[in-house]
């Protein structure tokens, strides 16, 4: 998969899933608005592996789930 997505599309599209996207645009803090996805998947390392063989001179990867922390009482 490689296509430029908007941020709207992309959590739509990948619901709780991990997404590496390439060439990102963002807000002057960093938030961002869309990029070229070059891959997504439930699973973090899967995600992580595939930028390592491919290499994106400029990327980001983004999590379009919640993520759970468990507060110490």
């Amino acid at each position: 998969m490689s296509r430029k997505m908007t941020i709207d599309e992309i959590y739509l599209a990948f619901d709780s899933e991990w997404v590496l996207l390439e060439d990102p645009e963002t807000t002057e803090s960093l938030e961002i608005l869309k990029g070229t996805v070059l891959c997504h998947s439930k699973d973090r390392k899967e995600v992580y592996q595939k930028a390592m063989e491919l290499r994106p001179k400029h990327s980001s990867f983004l999590f379009t789930g919640r993520i759970e922390t468990k507060l110490a009482l």
